[in-house]
């Protein structure tokens, strides 16, 4: 883990909270976005993101080469279901490394899910995904999304090595377009960025995180997509 801060940092937790209430917008109501359904659920989730993280996205695109779409994969996830995700993967890597710390397993684990108290999914802040062509194809960018650490050899992680050249640069184009609207990476994950949560708020040097842990309200607003 050189260089990288992973979301079991301390540092994170310590970022302060100062929720600015926008509201959870459904990505499903956009006609500019495509939305793949492999993370989809019965309530829909997955198609949700902060109003103001929408607003970067769609600014984001249009940052890319013609012909270049992004396919989000995930945006929020409910507390709960981060928690199964997050209990889970570390039962698999205790089994793994049975000699291995209570504070290591968990280092362990947030190089691929969130501790659930800091997880910028639940938020609403956070999205993943990847680019395509027009027409929805997915472009190569090294590994599938979601990829393990213990599956791709590391080549998860954003600066991974052991990619090919086309993967590279995909990722690149990815990254422009996505600073350049204000999303900072997981470096652990090429295919998640972010923005407002208090990963967010610590590489940015901010005072406070924008958006909290929130729950799906039983009627989501629908969203106008902003310029």
């Amino acid at each position: 883990m050189t260089d990288i801060i992973t979301l079991s940092d301390p540092r994170v937790a310590a970022v302060p909270l100062d929720d600015c209430d926008e509201p959870l917008v459904d990505l499903r109501d956009v006609p500019e976005l495509l939305l793949d359904g492999r993370q989809a659920d019965g309530l829909g989730a997955y198609a949700r993101t902060r109003s103001g993280v929408l607003g970067r996205l769609l600014r984001a695109q249009r940052a890319l080469p013609s012909g270049t779409r992004f396919l989000v994969v995930e945006g929020y996830r409910p507390p709960e279901l981060q928690r199964v995700y997050f209990e889970g993967y570390s039962a698999d890597l205790r089994a793994a490394h049975p000699e291995a710390s209570p504070a290591r397993i968990r280092e362990l684990a947030s190089a691929y899910i969130s501790p659930p108290e800091v997880a910028p999914h639940v938020s609403g802040g956070a999205i993943d995904l990847t680019l395509c062509t027009e027409e929805g194809t997915e472009l190569a960018l090294g590994t599938e999304v979601n990829a393990t650490p213990e599956e791709s050899g590391n080549a998860c992680r954003t600066d991974a090595p052991n990619i090919d050249a086309t993967a590279r640069a995909h990722r690149e184009v990815m990254r422009r377009a996505l600073t350049s609207a204000g999303f900072v990476n997981y470096p652990t994950e090429w295919w998640h960025w972010s923005y407002g949560d208090r990963y967010w708020a610590l590489l940015s040097g901010q005072r406070a995180a924008r958006y909290g842990p929130v729950e799906l309200p039983d009627g989501t607003q629908h969203a106008t997509a902003p310029a």
